[in-house]
């Protein structure tokens, strides 16, 4: 089965839609880079619709993003007041206008993995680099929070996180890893990278940002 990944959804819902007339249920297993929530105008959308694909299909990894974890830590704590003053105060009013309880969300984010590996590939959401423990979350350089040089690991890194601000993902050719974060919720748009299972690049997805899922209300 080929790996049909998706980058940072960032609260782009009807982007997110129009990205997932691309994928083929029946041949490639889909996996999300983290980050579907905050910034953009429909974060318990985006949610709703990963839990929804999540229960429907065998063939559906959804990774953990330093975004859901800032959210898992804000639930358990209480606090988090970088995460509150930047986005998620919008996020929090969505989650609640939309009836997204705490209780059905915080278990389903505590599953996120932290990685999909294969022998060929490896996806995280920041991607590894040379420091310290890459899966220790809190860890500033975690497969959350990384934004030092991606190391090359043997087999082929995807990744998002640092946003790439244009409407292409970027090879690294040394690292061998793909950033895909080509920032949806900036008005660029969301990337679909296609693979094999011998980490060949099939093709690329790119679907600009649906006006909506950014629009200020008036």
């Amino acid at each position: 089965m080929d790996y049909f990944i998706i980058g940072d959804v960032h609260g782009c819902y009807h982007t997110l839609c129009r990205m997932l007339e691309n994928w083929n249920p029946q041949n490639e297993h889909l996996i999300f880079v983290g980050d579907l929530i905050d910034r953009g105008n429909f974060s318990s959308q985006c949610i709703k619709k990963c839990m929804e694909l999540d229960a429907a299909y065998g063939n559906v990894t959804i990774l953990k993003g330093n975004h859901e974890a800032e959210l898992i830590q804000y639930f358990e704590n209480g606090n988090n007041e970088n995460w509150i003053r930047q986005v998620g105060e919008k996020t929090l009013a969505d989650l609640e206008a939309h009836e997204l309880k705490k209780e059905l969300l915080l278990p389903w984010l505590r599953r996120r993995p932290l990685k999909f590996e294969t022998g060929n590939i490896l996806v995280t959401h920041a991607g590894i680099s040379a420091v310290g423990n890459p899966y220790h979350e809190e860890h500033e350089d975690s497969v959350l929070w990384n934004r030092k040089p991606i190391i090359n690991i043997g087999k082929l890194q995807v990744h998002g996180h640092i946003p790439l601000m244009k409407n292409s993902p970027e090879f690294n050719m040394d690292a061998r890893s793909w950033n895909i974060d080509t920032a949806a919720a900036y008005g660029y748009s969301l990337t679909g990278l296609k693979i094999s299972e011998a980490g060949e690049i099939l093709g690329e997805v790119i679907t600009e940002t649906d006006p909506a899922d950014i629009a200020r209300p008036n």
